[in-house]
């Protein structure tokens, strides 16, 4: 009887799963066909991806440049930089989390993306083009990257790509200043990085 029990909770357990997996690649949103332009910032269009997990193959520039997997969140920002900042990062590869390198010190360059990285409670105040990190999730091991696309004394407004089906491209965290400090209000964000001017 134990080892019916077993199997049959073996069978529901890996149902779930690659019924999650499929969600997490389908598009639910008849709104929207992946690839689909939605929005744009600084002539840098953001595409629709549909399931957080669907990629279309890797986008690469005219001088083979690594812009990413198409309309995944790390490629937006790649062909921001790119497009738009005229940057290239010395280390065109990992997932969005990876941005963030939490060994470099607050203010100090962040090497394998050739910009200035600061932490999220740090002195300093994130500022437009800024490319925002926020920590995995149970649904989203990989993290998520985004653009700053205004700031005020209260608050942010990121620009981003695949948020998921239902997400949208534009999306507001509040911005705390407490003396010299100053925190996005969003207990995912790990800190945002910079190009140096």
């Amino acid at each position: 009887m134990k080892l019916k029990r077993l199997i049959i909770l073996f069978l529901v357990l890996t149902s779930a799963f690659f019924v999650y997996k499929f969600a997490k690649r389908y598009n639910f949103n008849s709104k929207y066909e992946v690839g689909q332009p939605i929005d744009s910032l600084n002539g840098v269009i953001v595409y629709y991806n549909g399931g957080v997990d669907h990629a279309e193959g890797r986008n690469v520039s005219p001088d083979n440049y690594n812009l990413g997997q198409k309309y995944q969140c790390v490629e937006f920002i790649k062909r921001y930089y790119y497009q738009h900042l005229n940057h290239k990062m010395p280390d065109a590869l990992g997932h969005a989390k990876d941005f963030f390198d939490k060994d470099v010190p607050d203010g100090q360059m962040n090497e394998k993306r050739g910009l200035l990285q600061y932490c999220n409670g740090g002195e300093c105040r994130p500022e437009v083009d800024d490319l925002i990190i926020l920590k995995g999730t149970l649904f989203n091991r990989y993290g998520h990257v985004a653009i700053i696309s205004a700031v005020t004394d209260e608050e942010i407004e990121v620009i981003q790509q695949n948020p998921g089906p239902f997400g949208k491209s534009r999306e507001r965290f509040g911005l705390k200043r407490d003396g010299a400090t100053w925190t996005v209000d969003n207990d995912r964000v790990m800190g945002w990085l910079r190009k140096e001017k």
